[in-house]
């Protein structure tokens, strides 16, 4: 058994990150940046979500699924941070389409899955 540790790379925190973030969706839950860095790391681990969620973005993106990112919001604004690629003019019907998204319907994507959609961008 593996377990989820300082060394996993950033692909292998996307897919940490898409469990709890699907969990959230099918609750028809936003989470604060802050919460899901506590979740993931233990501790607020800020700046490292950026490149993680990237990888959730854009295998989104490129596999005509509901933004899953856009759930994930500042403390303050209650919006999606700067660098995570949505529209943030029409933030709450994407948020609709994820929250009606049956994702326990996809399957998970694997790390490499992730990483292939991140390194198209990059």
């Amino acid at each position: 058994m593996r377990n989820f540790n300082p060394h996993s790379s950033s692909s292998e925190r996307a897919v940490q990150a898409w469990q709890i973030l699907v969990g959230k969706a099918m609750n028809r839950q936003t989470m604060t940046y802050e919460l899901l860095s506590q979740l993931m790391y233990r501790k607020d681990a800020a700046g490292v979500l950026a490149s993680i969620l990237g990888h959730i973005a854009f295998y989104c993106e490129d596999n005509g699924l509901p933004p899953l990112t856009s759930i994930v919001v500042g403390k303050g604004g209650g919006k999606p941070g700067v660098g995570i690629p949505v529209d943030r003019a029409n933030i709450d019907e994407l948020r609709e389409r994820v929250y009606t998204c049956d994702w326990y319907d996809v399957y998970q994507p694997t790390c490499s899955e992730l990483e292939a959609s991140f390194n198209k961008r990059q």
